[in-house]
Order: structure tokens, then sequence, then C-alpha cells
């Protein structure tokens, strides 16, 4: 249970000024309220850097002090890591970065339609995928974009996840694709990629076609190296359970009862994205992902991605979700450079218009 108090004599408080409030939070249990701050308050640390206050500490006692915004925000965060900690037992820095981003979207588009639905979604294993690395534990969300793009998976047979680089798109469509399989509700797994060169030749190297694009499929082989043990990927692989393969193999063939993921799909032309979503068969559902920012098809080649999100935004069943900077669940710092490499092009279109 959290008490909020004014004013508290157990935390030494800076003089306030007028734009600045001060609040005590207290927590009723010593023990979660260690794991709660972290080792050596490393989360509380980490809320005073990113939420820009004051943060202090005694006994089960947390000082907030700034701005009101900032000081109701941490208070928000708080209450959402005390939720995970008295639940689950355990939180890291990961979940503290994940806190912050659902009080910030609870805020926003998610309030509007269920003031409970950010928040319960953060510490309800309910709201994730099962991982099943981990029996009895969930792959939970990190962000409200990352919630919707579960929800929309297990609800819509055909997803479309469209964002940056780092924002879970790729290993959550593999995490939900390995839990539907383990649960019998699907028979085969299927990851595919366009082979499109990133400004880099690969043809004088070694090996067939599979090897030589070996390299662009190499993140759907470490997701389901980190969501399945690796001898039973190898195995499921040559019984033809898991599928990884180049987009052009997918032409002519119709994919049933199966999970397939496109992944790179601002990659793909208009006539292999067509090509690609017609492969889908009865009990098959698709999750295509990409960013169409960063799309490397020679010069004057339109975008499949692209097209399709032109094509099909009206149309029933198909969902779309929309991921952007502040889903970015890798090092802070990828959140900062996109940032700024937004910024730059923003600049850059205004001053050639």
């Amino acid at each position: 249970m959290l008490k909020r108090h004014k004013k508290e004599d157990t935390i030494a408080k800076k003089p306030q000024t007028r734009n600045t409030t001060h609040v005590i939070v207290s927590f009723e249990d010593n023990a979660m309220a260690r794991i709660l701050f972290g080792e050596q308050n490393s989360h509380l640390k980490y809320l005073e850097d990113n939420l820009k206050l004051d943060v202090s500490s005694r006994g089960y006692h947390v000082g907030l002090e700034g701005s009101k915004p900032a000081v109701k925000l941490a208070q928000d965060v708080l209450m959402l890591m005390w939720e995970k900690v008295k639940r689950h037992h355990d939180l890291t820095i990961s979940d503290v970065s994940a806190a912050i981003r659902f009080a910030k979207g609870d805020r926003s588009d998610m309030k509007k339609k269920d003031p409970h639905t950010a928040k319960e979604n953060f510490y309800d294993g309910k709201a994730g995928i099962e991982n099943t690395a981990s029996p009895g534990k969930a792959i939970t969300p990190r962000s409200p974009n990352q919630s919707k793009y579960i929800d929309a998976m297990k609800k819509h047979d055909m997803v479309f996840g469209i964002g940056p680089a780092g924002t879970g798109k790729t290993y959550l469509a593999v995490a939900q694709a390995v839990s539907l399989y383990k649960q019998g509700l699907i028979e085969r797994m299927v990851f595919t990629r366009p082979a499109v060169e990133a400004g880099e030749k690969l043809g004088f190297l070694p090996g067939d076609l599979l090897e030589k694009i070996n390299p662009y499929l190499r993140p759907i082989y470490d997701a389901l190296g980190d969501l399945m043990p690796g001898d039973i990927v190898a195995k499921k692989i040559q019984a033809g359970d898991i599928e990884i393969a180049p987009l052009a193999f997918m032409r002519g063939r119709t994919l049933k009862n199966a999970f397939v993921v496109l992944d790179e799909a601002q990659n793909t032309t208009a006539m292999q994205m067509k090509m690609f979503l017609t492969r889908m068969g009865e009990g098959t559902r698709m999750v295509i992902t990409g960013d169409p920012t960063q799309v490397d098809l020679p010069p004057g080649t339109q975008s499949g991605l692209k097209e399709a999100m032109t094509i099909l935004h009206n149309v029933k069943d198909v969902a779309f979700i929309h991921f952007n900077e502040k889903d970015v669940v890798r090092h802070k710092l990828v959140t900062k450079i996109i940032e700024a490499y937004n910024a730059y092009e923003f600049r850059g279109t205004r001053h050639t218009d």
C-alpha cells in the first residue's frame, strides 16, 4: 500500500520554491521497498535522471521534489513499480524504464479509451505473451504501443508492426509464434525477409544462396534461440515445423495453419508484398514488420510496405500498430539517436521545400 504525504519529518527537504512541490511516498513493506528502490537505490536514481526531479529515500519513504508535473508523473511510476513488485517480487532497470513509458502513455490516447488499460498492461502477465523459455512467466509489454501490438496479434489474423528498430516488433512476433505453436494452435512457424543488400555486397561470400543470406535472417535465429533451446530449434527446422527462408521462396505457395512473419518488409517491392499477402491460407496468421524510413531498395522502386499501408488501411480485420522512438527498448542512447536523426531529416525536408 502506498501512502502519499505533503510533509514528512523522516526525509530532509530542500527549501521549496514557488515552482516546486515536495511529496513523500511511503510503502508498507520494507523488504519489498528494497526491491522497489533497487540495489544502492539504482531504480530511484534512474527515476531522478529520467524525470528531472530530486529523489531521496529513508527507510521505506521516498521523497520527490520538482515541478508539479514531474512529481505527479514520478508518483504514477512508483505506483506501477510497486504493483509489479507486489505481483512478481522482482524489478529491473528495464521494468523501471517501461513503467515510465506506461505512466506517460496513460496520459495520452490510451487514457481516453480506458484509464486503467496502460497501468494494468504493465504489471498484469495476462497482457503479455507466454514465455516458453520460462514457464509460468510472461513476456510483458514494455510500452503502450507494445501492449497494443500484442493485443492485435491475439485478435487479428494479419498485423502490421511499423516503426524504428529496437521497438520489439520482430522479437514479439517471434514470441507470439512460438507461444501459439507450443499451445498447438498452429502447426508451423514461417519467418522470412527480403534478401536486399543494405549498401553492402555479399556476393563474394562463400556458400550457396541460403548461406549467403544467413546474415539477413540472423535476428530471427537470435529471437528463436532466446525463446527455445538451441537443439530444439535445430530439430524443429529439420522437421519443417520452423522455416526460415528468403521471401523469394514464398512464391507459388499457400501457407496453412501457420504463423508467418515477414520482417524488414520495407524492402519488399510492391509485387513481392502482394505475392506474400496472398500466400495466406486457412488457419494462418501473418505479422508484417518494417520501418518505412529505412528502405534499401534501388532509387525509384516503390516500397511494398508503404504501398500496403495505403491500400489496406481501411480493410477490416487488418491491424496497423505504429511505433516511434519512445517505444525503443534498447540502450537509452538509441532513442536519442533516432530523435536526433528525425530532427535532422525534418530540418532538411523543411529547407528543401
